[in-house]
């Protein structure tokens, strides 16, 4: 990623693509430092326009409405229309020296759980000249949602987005934050299908899990480092409990998936790989309490179609999209996704 200044007085078109996502294992463990395996994906969110001035101007192809926020903006969360919040967190976070006037087109599903927000975050911070490493920009606009919409997400969608290779998944430890290319086989077909209910984090139960996780660690430390669910005894609230077991195991199972990558060929593998996919969305059923019954009728549905190895949620929950690991071909619904390279940005 990289940012090109030019003068006032002749203005250069500037193009920003903020890849999604989608997250193959490991969901609800980044924001206590866990384990993550997401790769950025095809679909992207693309702003095309020019720096300069003292406010932020966007008008959008799927929203009625402009999003206009001056530089000097103050309270993000307080901004209309609700998506100009996102842009306030932005230019709040990064401070920008000038602001811009453009255009936003995805092709990323909004409200789908493929980080629409983190792909635009990410695609605003450098159409508005930030110069930075990809951890760097994936810290920013991870700051910026959280003041946009008052959840405390973690750093997967934004680095994911940021950081993101052509042809491999993404190892992210999002306590060192390091990052490690994982390669998919070939013969292995991800497909996201949405569920038929649309989802917010705004509006769902993510703080509250997030809070229960936080009890949890102050009653036991740090999941990350816990590898045997007889640690988490300390934790005499069930549902406290429950939340902490999903992490611990989620955390084996990203670890089991990857080896499942490196070690493993043809029907072994991909048996092993449906069976983590399937041990992570009973976890997330039963111990996280995201899913839904319209989620949980999609995955069912899906999993009893001949060649399609596993199936989970992506995301964080309460509706959106599954993502299924299939043999090529298998299913005719949805949007085959491959790993992609990450955002990018080009003046002129």
């Amino acid at each position: 990623m990289s940012g090109t200044n030019f003068s006032p007085t002749a203005p250069q078109t500037v193009t920003a693509i903020g890849p999604g996502r989608v997250n193959l294992i490991g969901d609800h463990t980044d924001y206590t430092g866990g384990l993550v395996l997401p790769m950025a994906i095809h679909l992207a969110t693309t702003i095309v326009g020019v720096r300069g001035g003292s406010r932020v101007t966007l008008v959008s192809e799927d929203e009625p409405d402009t999003a206009d926020v001056d530089l000097a903006v103050d309270n993000p969360a307080e901004c209309e229309p609700t998506w100009a919040r996102y842009v306030a967190g932005v230019v709040k976070a990064m401070n920008p020296s000038q602001g811009f006037i453009g255009t936003v087109s995805t092709t990323v599903p909004i409200g789908a759980g493929l980080s629409s927000s983190a792909a635009f975050e990410v695609a605003l911070a450098l159409a508005l000249g930030f110069d930075g490493t990809p951890l760097e920009v994936a810290q920013l606009c991870q700051r910026a949602e959280n003041e946009a919409t008052g959840v405390p997400t973690g750093i997967m969608d934004q680095l994911s987005s940021a950081a993101g290779q052509l042809g491999s998944a993404l190892l992210i430890d999002c306590n060192d934050f390091t990052v490690t290319p994982i390669s998919l086989p070939p013969d292995l077909e991800v497909v996201v299908v949405h569920s038929g209910q649309e989802r917010t984090l705004a509006g769902s139960g993510y703080t509250e899990r997030a809070e229960q996780l936080a009890e949890a660690e102050r009653l036991v430390g740090p999941l990350r480092l816990i590898t045997t669910i007889s640690a988490l005894e300390g934790i005499s609230d069930p549902v406290v409990f429950k939340r902490a077991r999903h992490v611990v195991t989620e955390n084996q199972r990203v670890l089991d998936f990857v080896s499942a990558l490196a070690n493993l060929t043809g029907d072994a593998q991909t048996a092993r790989l449906g069976e983590l996919l399937t041990q992570g969305q009973a976890s997330l059923r039963d111990d996280f309490e995201n899913s839904t019954p319209t989620v949980d009728e999609c995955i069912e549905r899906l999993s009893n179609i001949e060649g399609v190895h596993g199936v989970r949620m992506t995301g964080g929950g309460f509706g959106g999209c599954v993502v299924a690991l299939t043999k090529p071909g298998v299913l005719h619904e949805g949007w085959v996704v491959k790993p992609a390279r990450g955002a990018t940005v080009t003046v002129g």
